[in-house]
């Protein structure tokens, strides 16, 4: 499992004058699947940083493109047919993909030599209730 690291302010001991930083860890995944509403009232620093980490993912526009050109096709792309349509050579592509594969926005399958993508179930419904007002009802 790949995890990132989220920084926390800690109270505790100072270092040269500066607040000690604590880290700890979270899997890359649970920033989607457990991202607080962004308008829920009094959001603490953990749910700022796993939304902020939700948002750097898509925080690139060939990157939002990607993610648009995946949740748009009815079958998983292969990197090769995504280079075209973006103008950006195959290497800035993968680059692209892994950040959003780590992010855990969407799913990465072999066959053979080539890699192909495509939305991770259910990323598209995670992402919208992270604009939902808490509590809201779907009528």
């Amino acid at each position: 499992m790949i995890f990132a690291s989220i920084s926390v302010d800690g109270s505790g001991p100072k270092v040269q004058g500066e607040r000690k930083t604590m880290r700890r860890q979270i899997s890359l995944t649970e920033a989607v699947e457990c991202c607080t509403p962004v308008a829920r009232p009094g959001i603490d620093e953990s749910d700022a940083e796993s939304l902020a980490f939700l948002f750097r993912a898509l925080g690139d526009p060939s990157r939002v493109r990607i993610f648009n050109l995946l949740a748009t096709s009815d079958e998983p792309i292969c990197v090769c047919e995504l280079t075209e349509p973006l103008g950006l050579a195959q290497g800035t592509v993968s680059f692209h993909l892994k950040k959003l594969k780590q992010a855990g926005l969407i799913d990465r399958e072999q066959r053979g030599t080539w890699a192909y993508y495509s939305i991770n179930p259910g990323a598209l419904a995670r992402l919208g209730a992270v604009f939902e007002p808490e509590g809201a009802n779907h009528e």
